[in-house]
C-alpha cells in the first residue's frame, strides 16, 4: 500500500505538467501556427466576389464605350459618304457646263454683229465647232462615225437595208452620228448598211 504523501505528491506534480495531447489536438495546433503565420487580411492568391464583380463591370463599361464610339464614327463615315455622293450627283457635270461656257460666248458673240459676211460667219463656226470639240474631249465624249465598218448593234441602230456593192451588214450611210460617253453609248448612230443584191 503507497503512503498516503506520496499520493498527494504525485497529484500535485501531474496538475503543474503539461496536459495530455489528444489524437486530434495536433491538427487544431497546425491551424493555429497557419493563422498566426499569414498575412494579414487573409488569403492573397484568390480575389473576392466584391472584387471580381466591381472589375466586370469596369470591363463592360470599357467596352460599351468604346462599342458607342465605334457607332459614332460608322455613322459619321455614312454621313459623310451620303453627303460626297449627293455632291458628286448635284456638280457631277461642273466640269463640262464650265467647258461649254466659251462655246455659249462664241455663238452670242456671232450674233451680235449685225452685218456680217457668210465667208467670216463661216469662220465664226468653226471655231465654235472647235471649242465644242475640246470640250467633248475633255468630258470624254467621243463621236461614233461607223461609215465603211460592220454594223454593231451595241453601237448603231440600222434604220434601213439597202443594196450595196459594200459587204452585207457594212454600214453604207450614217445619218446621224452617235456618242460614247467613257465608252458608254449615250446615243447610237443612225445608220443604213448593205445588204446581198439579189440575182
Amino acid at each position: 500500500m503507497q503512503d498516503p504523501n506520496q499520493l498527494s505528491q504525485n497529484a500535485a506534480q501531474n496538475e503543474t505538467a503539461a496536459p495530455e495531447q489528444l489524437p486530434g489536438d495536433a491538427g487544431l495546433e497546425a491551424c493555429a501556427a497557419a493563422v498566426d503565420t499569414a498575412p494579414e487580411g487573409g488569403i492573397d492568391s484568390m480575389p473576392s466576389l466584391e472584387e471580381a464583380l466591381r472589375q466586370a463591370e469596369l470591363k463592360a463599361v470599357e467596352h460599351h464605350d468604346a462599342w458607342l464610339r465605334a457607332k459614332a464614327e460608322t455613322e459619321n463615315v455614312r454621313r459623310r459618304a451620303q453627303e460626297d455622293i449627293a455632291k458628286a450627283s448635284k456638280f457631277a457635270a461642273e466640269k463640262f457646263a464650265a467647258a461649254m461656257l466659251p462655246v455659249k460666248d462664241s455663238l452670242e458673240a456671232a450674233l451680235a454683229v449685225e452685218k456680217q459676211t457668210a465667208e467670216k460667219l463661216r469662220e465664226g463656226v468653226e471655231l465654235t465647232l472647235k471649242q465644242l470639240v475640246s470640250a467633248f474631249e475633255g468630258a470624254h465624249l467621243a463621236e461614233e462615225n461607223p461609215l465603211g465598218q460592220k454594223f454593231d448593234p451595241n453601237k448603231h441602230q440600222a434604220i434601213s437595208a439597202i443594196e450595196a456593192d459594200a459587204e452585207p451588214n457594212t454600214v453604207v450611210n450614217v445619218l446621224q452620228k452617235g456618242y460614247l460617253l467613257n465608252e458608254r453609248v449615250i446615243r447610237p448612230a443612225l445608220v443604213m448598211v448593205a445588204k446581198a443584191k439579189e440575182q
